[in-house]
């Protein structure tokens, strides 16, 4: 018996895909590349971040916040219709996928993992008072704050139309909303100048950013969550 062929509509969602893939696996490598390649100010092996430190701490659980969103961002860059929402999604990808091969290849720079458990102890001055700190994510997971849950994301995926967009809106508010303290927190007590610089940057944008999607909700008859 015979395999049916694909259909030409299947080929071309799959062709897009692909295309989609690798062009955030690129920009990836990308900001990688120019993280390691960035001459860092006072980067010598003396110098070089320690693990508890607040570059480090910072570059480890941002790029992991920052995965989440490009993961937000993406389901409504390929599922929403609006124009407006699409835009956001695909401008907020594009600069923390960048971002997050930035700060890997800091890390690498640095010999420290990428991902860690124990999330935002770096927020905190030295007579230990914390800045900052993780909460559950109600299905027994760690989080950072603003970050989607499990059923949030399975929410997400499953409505449509008007509802998925202020919905992936209030989403990603929130997200940068719950990212902003850390990095307003890393642009004030960041060792290394660049690590300043990047999260100072973040946060501007992500303000300018948060304006517009509750200008967004408002337009869409909506709330921030």
């Amino acid at each position: 018996m015979t395999e049916p062929t694909p259909t030409t509509s299947g080929r071309g969602n799959l062709a897009r895909t692909l295309v989609a893939s690798a062009a955030v696996l690129a920009v990836l490598l990308l900001g990688a590349a120019v993280g390691l390649l960035i001459k860092l100010p006072n980067s010598d092996r003396a110098t070089t971040p320690a693990a508890d430190s607040v570059d480090v701490g910072f570059c480890q659980d941002m790029a992991q916040h920052h995965l989440q969103g490009v993961q937000m961002a993406n389901i409504a860059r390929d599922r929403s219709t609006d124009p407006e929402v699409r835009n956001v999604a695909f401008d907020i990808a594009s600069t923390q996928t960048e971002q997050i091969g930035r700060m890997k290849g800091w890390l690498m720079l640095w010999s420290q993992p990428e991902q860690v458990t124990d999330h935002m102890k770096w927020m905190a001055d030295s007579g230990g008072h914390a800045h900052g700190t993780a909460a559950s994510s109600g299905d027994g997971i760690a989080v950072m704050p603003g970050m989607a849950t499990t059923a949030d994301l399975a929410k997400l995926r499953s409505l449509s139309g008007k509802e998925f967009d202020v919905y992936f809106l209030q989403l990603m508010l929130r997200h940068h909303q719950g990212g902003a303290p850390m990095a307003e927190y890393a642009a004030k007590r960041a060792g290394q100048h660049v690590v300043q610089v990047l999260a100072d940057n973040m946060l501007r944008s992500q303000t300018h950013e948060s304006d517009i999607m509750k200008t967004m909700l408002t337009e869409r008859g909506a709330q921030p969550l």
